[in-house]
């Protein structure tokens, strides 16, 4: 099996794909789609992701070629092709906790951050998409650290890596990234903090990737 990870350095969603296939050691080449030069909309990533976005997983086996899209649809195949270590709770309620907590963030507070939506309120008037942005992902954090802080042990469910977590280091770093002031979640931050240490998320980081610029010397 030849696995390609089509990724943009700083984008979310990749990232946590990064983390998944870290921890469960799967070698990957990688494949950077620069999201700033609009290379996610020529043809040929079209092929491989009909809503010209990244993450998108190329998988070769057998002399088939599959091509699968969308955070949570990669890492749920990874979760079943690949179940050690395991990233979802072995009981029912246990992963739909997991579950919902990275949705969370799927669905509920990281597309506040999208370029597509941000681009039109620029349009609209400047300084209005950043003002959209702080303020529906404070919004969300604040929910997500009560939903976190009702079941976290070391991580995100107990005292072991879950998906939760795959999805909370990058959301951390995008309330960063547009000035959210996370000192009201305790929780979250004690951790990522200890994501951090481990080094499948090191591995992860945006500046560690093949596309992520360089500074000069």
């Amino acid at each position: 099996m030849k696995l390609t990870l089509y990724s943009y350095w700083r984008s979310s969603c990749s990232w946590r794909v990064r983390i998944g296939l870290a921890l469960k050691g799967v070698p990957f080449d990688y494949r950077g789609v620069d999201l700033l030069k609009g290379e996610q909309w020529d043809e040929a990533h079209g092929r491989r992701s009909p809503l010209h976005q990244v993450p998108a997983l190329e998988v070769e086996e057998g002399g088939r070629t599959v091509t699968l899209v969308q955070s949570m649809a990669i890492l749920e195949w990874l979760e079943e092709r690949f179940p050690a270590p395991p990233l979802l709770p072995r009981d029912p309620e246990g992963r739909a906790r997991v579950r919902a907590i990275a949705e969370h963030v799927n669905a509920g507070i990281q597309p506040f951050q999208n370029t597509s939506p941000r681009k039109l309120l620029a349009a609209e008037r400047k300084g209005l998409e950043d003002e959209y942005t702080r303020h529906f992902l404070a919004l969300g954090v604040r929910g997500l650290e009560a939903a976190v802080a009702a079941g976290a042990g070391r991580f995100c469910h107990g005292d072991a890596v879950s998906l939760a977590d795959l999805y909370l280091v990058p959301q951390l770093f995008g309330c960063r990234r547009f000035g959210v002031d996370l000192a009201g979640c305790p929780t979250l931050l004690r951790v990522e903090a200890a994501c951090n240490e481990l080094p499948a998320f090191q591995a992860a980081l945006p500046e560690r990737q093949p596309d992520a610029p360089r500074q000069e010397a």
